[in-house]
């Protein structure tokens, strides 16, 4: 799963306007709360960004094919304690809920952990379905060329580009 810092603060607000308008927390300042969730999903995008980003200069020092390059991202995230791909959102959930138990800014929680992931997986995964859809897109664009190779990765970065551009990620 692979957030996008343009829709942060749209699914932090989702999340904290589940979470209180169910009573499920008690805050004096939401917007506070919006701003630890935001953090917590930032952190994220950056973690990915930097493992991504080294699993590549991996790569090129090792002189590996592309088609490594999953397998050295998953090593890398390993090493450094956090999940990418299908467990991305069991792991982003668990810092949440984690969060919200320390925050200075939630008074009072008043669900049981179980409904906490329950409410806040949501907005999770219809990002996730977004970001699903736009790789079918871009890989029915570029099925033409054969996956894993160097002019596969150009193509593919270049036409999800051109995607989120379109619709506004």
């Amino acid at each position: 799963m692979r957030l996008h810092s343009a829709k942060v603060s749209e699914i932090s607000h989702q999340m904290v306007h589940a979470l209180t308008s169910a009573g499920d927390i008690e805050t004096e300042s939401p917007k506070e709360v919006e701003l630890d969730v935001q953090a917590v999903l930032n952190q994220f995008i950056t973690d990915e960004q930097e493992v991504s980003d080294k699993a590549k200069d991996v790569l090129a020092q090792r002189g590996l094919p592309q088609s490594e390059l999953g397998r050295i991202k998953k090593l890398l995230a390993d090493e450094r304690k956090i999940k990418l791909g299908d467990d991305a959102i069991d792991y982003l959930l668990d810092q949440l809920v984690e969060m919200l138990m320390h925050s200075a800014n939630v008074e009072e929680i008043f669900a049981e952990d179980f409904e906490l992931r329950r409410k806040l997986r949501d907005p999770l995964r219809k990002q996730a379905a977004v970001d699903q859809d736009i790789d079918t897109e871009v890989r029915s664009k570029i099925k033409h060329v054969k996956e894993g190779t160097a002019v596969w990765e150009v193509e593919y970065r270049r036409m999800m580009d051109d995607i989120k551009r379109r619709k506004g990620l």
